[in-house]
């Protein structure tokens, strides 16, 4: 019998909602001098509801939690000047943010963080959830590969959780935390973020062997990481006094945007979409993780929905009597081309490659996991090993053998040639200068990588 789906509501998500420690600081006067700020009420007179929540405006929440000094540099001023040009490009960015700020200064102000580490997605991708930086970083917070591993974010065929909104903040505040209490700034831990600690650590020891401070400010950095605060530093200026610079921020609600609804069995997110009644883009938005059409229950997944369509999906889903998901996966025992692994799992060859995106021309490995279509015979959930560890490796078929054949008069064999191409001499020193041409290149591209080794690189967005 299917278990139901239950909305499990964020308990920090409420915080904000049920008690009034969210709408001021929840700090002394001494700790925070701004609590002094809270409004004062006479109780003879005056009614303590009506200052129950001072503001219901997250701009104004995340202004009270600036801790960071402006630098007023050369650079943090043109750097204003370049977003306060763009009004557009700012208003885009600041609106995509509506869906995932709320949530982002929950968590920043739980760890006492300020709340200028809330506006960094402007800075790494402008609050595209799907940003894909030129270095491989991807998703809000651009995570490298590697260092998305290192906080244990899973990337595997289903889903990749640098991309995952709730996994990717946790993950991005942990790394930035980690470095605050490394070096001991929040303007070295974010240039540390950008650069990569090491750098960091390297830039100081070269300062210190020529006695010079090794503050922000002081280091030699790439120009990438120089400009990296003077950026989120100018994000500051604007949301602190946007009418100063021409732009208007959108109205952003200072309670939650989203809930997060556990998954007790497999479900397709055609599945999920429909019942929730909620644009697939929306959808999407929420949820960019997700690397196929099917969401597994047993990795572990939330499904984030706006309230009103958390309530609609789990109203919608106590009467939906169909199955729930249409695929299964499995894992290839041998290597093999796609059509003969279609014709082996009985499935379309197109549905094949396309569901798994794999090119034509390409072979899938041995040990690889496939998605198919679910039968009668593979009618379960996906298993929790599959889930967590599914990988796809391809590979090119081998070149075709050469053709040897034998003299008619001696009766002996003739040199090899491959059926591909017969060859001569000018196509061989082509060739041949193409190979070295080639591993000159490699050289090349190999030292420029191990110079900007450490450097993310920065998405591209508008």
């Amino acid at each position: 019998m299917r278990l139901p789906m239950v909305a499990i509501l964020l308990a920090v998500f409420l915080s904000g909602c049920a008690s009034t420690g969210d709408w001021s600081s929840d700090s002394s006067t001494k700790a925070n001098p701004k609590s002094a700020k809270a409004p004062r009420v006479n109780l003879k007179n005056q009614s303590v509801s009506q200052v129950y929540a001072p503001s219901d405006n997250l701009w104004i929440r995340i202004r009270d939690g600036f801790q960071m000094e402006p630098m007023n540099s050369p650079i943090e001023i043109e750097q204003v000047r370049w977003l306060s040009a763009r009004p557009d490009y700012v208003n885009r960015s600041m609106t995509r943010s509506s869906r995932y700020l709320f949530y982002i200064v929950q968590e920043v102000n739980a760890r006492n963080m300020p709340t200028e580490i809330a506006l960094l997605p402007f800075v790494e991708s402008a609050f595209v959830t799907n940003a894909k930086s030129s270095a491989k970083a991807v998703g809000l917070w651009q995570f490298m590969p590697a260092t998305g591993k290192d906080f244990r974010l899973t990337q595997n065929v289903f889903r990749d959780e640098r991309r995952d909104v709730l996994q990717s903040t946790d993950a991005a505040l942990d790394y930035l935390q980690r470095l605050y209490n490394q070096f001991g700034s929040w303007e070295l831990a974010l240039a540390a973020y950008n650069w990569g600690a090491g750098n960091i650590s390297k830039a100081q020891k070269r300062n210190l062997a020529v006695g010079l401070p090794v503050n922000y400010e002081s280091l030699t950095m790439p120009k990438e990481t120089r400009n990296y605060v003077p950026k989120l530093m100018a994000y500051r200026q604007i949301v602190l006094d946007p009418q100063a610079y021409g732009i208007v921020l959108p109205e952003l609600e200072n309670h939650p945007y989203f809930v997060a609804l556990d998954i007790d069995n497999d479900i397709d997110v055609a599945v999920v979409i429909k019942l929730a009644e909620i644009p697939e883009e929306e959808f999407h938005n929420l949820n960019p993780s997700f690397n196929k059409p099917v969401i597994l229950s047993n990795a572990n997944q939330q499904i984030l929905l706006p309230f009103a369509h958390a309530e609609i999906f789990q109203a919608n889903l106590k009467s939906y009597n169909k199955p729930l998901s249409s695929w299964t996966a499995v894992k290839i025992s041998k290597t093999e081309s796609v059509d003969q692994a279609a014709k082996t799992l009985g499935v379309d060859v197109d549905a094949l490659r396309s569901v798994n995106g794999i090119p034509k021309g390409m072979r899938i490995k041995a040990g690889s996991t496939v998605l198919i279509p679910k039968t009668s015979s593979r009618a379960g959930d996906v298993s929790t090993a599959m889930a967590e560890n599914a990988s796809l490796s391809l590979e090119k078929p081998a070149p075709p053998a050469a053709k040897c054949g034998k003299s008619a008069k001696t009766g002996q064999s003739t040199k090899c040639v491959s059926t591909k191409t017969k060859g001569n001499s000018s196509a061989k020193n082509a060739a041949s200068q193409h190979k070295s041409a080639s591993t000159g290149l490699a050289k090349s591209a190999k030292n420029s990588s191990s110079a900007s080794s450490n450097t993310k690189g920065s998405a591209n967005i508008k």
